[in-house]
């Protein structure tokens, strides 16, 4: 068995998390004052997702970057991600929440515009 400490990041409490791991499965999390700081922990050990924000370039505007952010995906696809933005390129005009990739970096992780432009 294995004890890993976190601090919970779902809501403005910030419980510090004791998580017992038994092989890679979490066992035990205690610590937590609400149901989701359990699920975070039990998430962030396994399968730990995060959510990028970035910017994208435009094609002939006054305004060079579009800013754009994923949806949750999994932490391992932060390279792959950060290669496949820097090649891709927009043309106004855009609204913001517009999908610009879906499956982007795995299935179901979309690539969204942050702003619109004109």
């Amino acid at each position: 068995m294995e004890k890993k400490h976190l601090t919970c990041i779902v809501c403005p409490m910030g419980c510090r998390l004791e998580v017992t791991l038994d092989n890679g499965k979490v066992t035990q999390v205690t610590g937590n004052t609400c149901p989701r700081g359990k699920k975070y922990a039990e998430t962030e050990l396994t399968a730990p997702m995060r959510t990028l924000t970035s910017t994208v370039k435009i094609n002939g505007r006054y305004e060079k970057l579009l800013p754009v952010k994923t949806t949750p995906m999994p932490k391992g696809n932060m390279e792959k991600a950060m290669k496949l933005i820097n090649e891709i390129t927009v043309s106004a005009p855009i609204k913001r929440g517009t999908v610009i990739a879906h499956d982007f970096t795995a299935p179901g992780v979309e690539l969204i515009a942050g702003k619109s432009i004109e």
